[in-house]
């Protein structure tokens, strides 16, 4: 599902337009335990829970395509009878009035999903009149299609803080009762896809919260689908490899990797005019040979980068995107800036060292138009800085200095 599909989705979580026709959960403690279930039409529901439950289904719709949002591909041995496919059609068929199907899927949550706590599982039933769009996109057209759905959500469920409170009973300010309360969703999904503005039994669309540590297991072993990495992941690991080709010399790796993601920031520039800008530039791995060659990485370095990419992208090449840390490739930039500006400091604390040793200067005079006499604190301050155009050298005063031009005293 691209962006524009989850937001068409994402936009009738509203008051107005919600057509959930029922929602169901189970409370399970850190033991595992179901502590209670329930079933209910979700329409009947008070309004401050129905706006709170509402938030939930709108957060497993929310955050970046290929980070928190994942699209899952059911493999074919779950499309065959007793697999996960046939199974959450058959949920989506009873519209969750199944109590033997629920049952199942809470067990199956509970076998699959690793957490060390209380969570709550949530499951919603929607169908949506698909309003089909005419090719010039100016009105739309009588829907053409019901779009019947799952959605799923795993909360985790923890102790408020402890604290101060007015204890009504007592008539006194003491301890705050403590009670469970029930979290944003760590997890969830949506089956069918909705994949073109059309139904899609062979894939869902999952979601994750940390998109650093997602539940791999959950997708493996409850969903049945292979896992996917996010963006996040994938960044990690592909900084991982740079950096574990390039040996333990941190601030040469670090180079290294910054050089090479601004090579990459570079192509997808030059790519993106080719491509369709939801499938993204994808990085093959001939592609980064090329890139690593424009580097000044090693070729023993580049053939370890190259067959470890290879090797863990093999099922899943990444957008280029994915792979560049825009605060890494900021602090890069800003470490450049300051070695370049370090040597122009030394080259000028080099020429002043010559002219200050040379018993001759009559022709050092003549070789330079500036000449610069500061002492030797105020050498690492001075900086070069372009101003209306022209280049300058910039020697920061506080208010107590002051300055002589050709021995006259300078009020600046």
């Amino acid at each position: 599902m691209n962006k524009k599909e989850v937001m068409e989705i994402k936009r009738r979580f509203k008051k107005e337009d919600c057509t959930f026709t029922r929602m169901c959960g189970c409370y399970v403690d850190a033991e595992k335990n179901k502590v209670v279930r329930f079933g209910q039409t979700f329409l009947n529901l008070e309004e401050e829970e129905f706006f709170k439950y509402l938030d939930i289904a709108k957060k497993v719709l929310s955050g970046n395509i290929g980070n928190n949002l994942l699209t899952l591909d059911i493999p074919l041995e779950e499309e065959s009878a007793g697999g996960r496919q046939q199974f959450l059609m058959g949920l989506r068929e009873s519209r969750l009035k199944n109590d033997d199907l629920m049952e199942r899927f809470y067990d199956m949550v509970i076998e699959s999903y690793d957490y060390a706590g209380n969570y709550l599982i949530l499951a919603f039933h929607d169908a949506y009149d698909v309003i089909t769009k005419t090719k010039d996109n100016s009105r739309l057209d009588e829907s053409e299609e019901v779009y019947e759905y799952l959605l799923f959500a795993i909360c985790p469920v923890s102790l408020s803080k402890p604290g101060l409170g007015y204890r009504a009973d007592e008539n006194r300010i003491g301890p705050r009762i403590r009670d469970w309360v029930v979290g944003m969703p760590d997890t969830g999904f949506v089956f069918p896809a909705f994949n073109e503005r059309t139904t899609d039994i062979h894939s869902l669309l999952f979601y994750t919260r940390d998109t650093k540590e997602p539940h791999s297991e959950f997708m493996e072993n409850g969903l049945g689908c292979g896992p996917r990495r996010t963006a996040t992941e994938q960044k990690n690991l592909f900084s991982h490899i740079v950096k574990h080709a390039l040996g333990n010399d941190e601030e040469k790796s670090d180079e290294a990797l910054y050089e090479l993601q601004q090579k990459m920031s570079d192509y997808i520039e030059e790519q993106e005019v080719y491509v369709d800008e939801e499938t993204g530039v994808i990085l093959e791995g001939e592609e980064l040979s090329k890139l690593i060659a424009d580097t000044r990485i090693s070729d023993d370095a580049a053939s370890c980068i190259k067959e470890a990419y290879d090797k863990s992208f093999h099922d899943q090449l990444p957008e280029v995107s994915h792979l560049i840390d825009p605060k890494a490739l900021e602090e890069g930039a800003r470490v450049r800036e300051q070695q370049e500006l370090r040597k122009e400091v030394e080259q000028l604390r080099q020429q002043v060292s010559r002219h200050d040793t040379d018993d001759d200067s009559d022709d050092t005079v003549k070789t330079y138009d500036v000449i610069l006499r500061v002492k030797p604190e105020k050498v690492p301050q001075i900086r070069s800085q372009t101003i209306d155009g022209r280049k300058c050298l910039v020697i920061p005063l506080e208010e107590n200095e002051h300055a002589a031009v050709n021995g006259v005293n300078t009020t600046v």
